[in-house]
């Protein structure tokens, strides 16, 4: 067997998330499907990091296998044009709100999952309407402390037991995650809160920002955020802003790509 990895970028607006699902369309359907009518074969994909529905990306993965004996798979890939012709042919059967950046051979016992060391997040909000904005960011027209949204950030850099910020169901060992950056920026039009991490958990992200949003217009204080980080319950975690200002930004591996 051979291990391909498959970089992805989508925005996910239309589609029910990113893992396949019954009777709904996701970014794994529409690439397996793809796949399945470029290769003539069925290929399963496992992927990278998990998106829910309405959430964009501009770097995801997935990773697949294909038996030695597809000679063609294994030529076309080794030759830079070959490699070329299958890029175009894929996204061209694709959606066009969903790209194959870049196939790569790896390594047979690599994991596009498991093998990854930080994912990267972007939450995007305006707070002037704008009609072109608002597939890709949160309209939030209220006033904000961004004074009180950098406090509790840096609360956040300082949590690693994310119990209340996950959702419930989460098919999960434990809920310890390990954060390198948790800052709110001002990009152009948009407050951004960007946060990097070994691994998030369900919602986690949309929770973050919805609850920090409200110690910023003065819903809870500082000292009740800092009990919902420690808290064992997600009662008191807001996880109700919208998908469209997320975007997973990146997944770093340790070997190149």
């Amino acid at each position: 067997m051979s291990r391909y990895f498959i970089e992805v970028s989508y925005k996910g607006t239309k589609y029910a998330g990113f893992q396949i699902q019954n009777n709904a369309a996701t970014i794994q359907s529409e690439v397996e499907k793809a796949l399945a009518i470029r290769l003539k074969k069925s290929i399963s994909l496992t992927g990278s990091s998990r998106t829910d529905s309405g959430v964009h990306a501009l770097q995801n993965y997935f990773h697949f296998d294909v038996a030695n004996d597809m000679i063609a798979l294994e030529e076309s890939l080794s030759e830079e044009g070959s490699l070329v012709d299958i890029l175009y042919s894929l996204n061209s059967i694709l959606p066009g709100d969903i790209v194959i950046k870049k196939i790569s051979k790896v390594s047979d016992e690599v994991h596009s999952r498991f093998d990854a060391i930080s994912r990267e997040y972007k939450y995007f909000i305006y707070s002037k309407k704008n009609p072109f904005y608002k597939e890709i960011a949160h309209f939030y027209p209220y006033k904000i402390d961004i004074d009180k949204l950098h406090l509790a950030a840096s609360i956040v850099l300082n949590t690693n037991d994310f119990t209340s910020f996950s959702k419930k169901n989460t098919q999960v060992n434990n809920f310890i995650c390990s954060l390198s950056k948790s800052e709110w920026l001002l990009e152009n039009d948009f407050l951004v809160y960007n946060v990097i991490g070994n691994r998030f958990l369900r919602g986690m992200v949309k929770g973050l920002v919805g609850t920090m949003l409200k110690v910023s217009t003065g819903k809870i204080s500082i000292n009740e955020f800092i009990e919902v980080t420690k808290s064992d319950k997600s009662i008191k975690t807001d996880f109700s802003v919208p998908p469209q200002g997320l975007f997973l930004i990146g997944v770093k591996y340790s070997f190149p790509l």
